[in-house]
């Protein structure tokens, strides 16, 4: 199975796992499962730290890469594809980063970590409860 981390699973998966529901630590504790992190949530948590909206990512945004390797979270470009995509979809949703993951998901068949209902809607597969 292969996962992609919302951006706030990725936070809490490193800096507060005690947030995360049971069934999304125990795909991240699981060796077998692909996790990816989308390279939408290195610009989102990097452009919120800037403008002092996420200070409990200082650690993350010096060292992003690095923490990613030593988690085991594989990075996912966003190519011209999941732009396209991301574009594309006609959802009400007007936040440009959801709609890269979302799009991301769908279109190379990843269960979105997040507890983002709304997603749901959108034809994704979703792992929270």
């Amino acid at each position: 199975m292969r996962h992609l981390l919302d951006t706030h699973a990725l936070i809490w998966s490193l800096i507060a796992p005690e947030r995360l529901p049971i069934a999304a630590r125990s795909v991240l504790a699981d060796g077998e499962v692909e996790v990816y992190a989308s390279a939408a949530s290195a610009m989102e948590i990097t452009t919120k730290f800037r403008l002092g909206k996420l200070p409990e990512a200082a650690a993350l945004v010096g060292r992003y890469e690095a923490i990613m390797g030593e988690f085991s979270f594989m990075p996912l470009p966003i190519t011209v594809a999941h732009a396209h995509l991301a574009g594309s979809l006609d959802i009400p949703h007007k936040d440009p980063f959801d709609r890269f993951l979302i799009a991301q998901a769908l279109a190379d068949d990843l269960i979105l970590v997040s507890n983002e209902a709304l997603f749901d809607g959108f034809g994704v597969r979703r792992l929270w409860d």
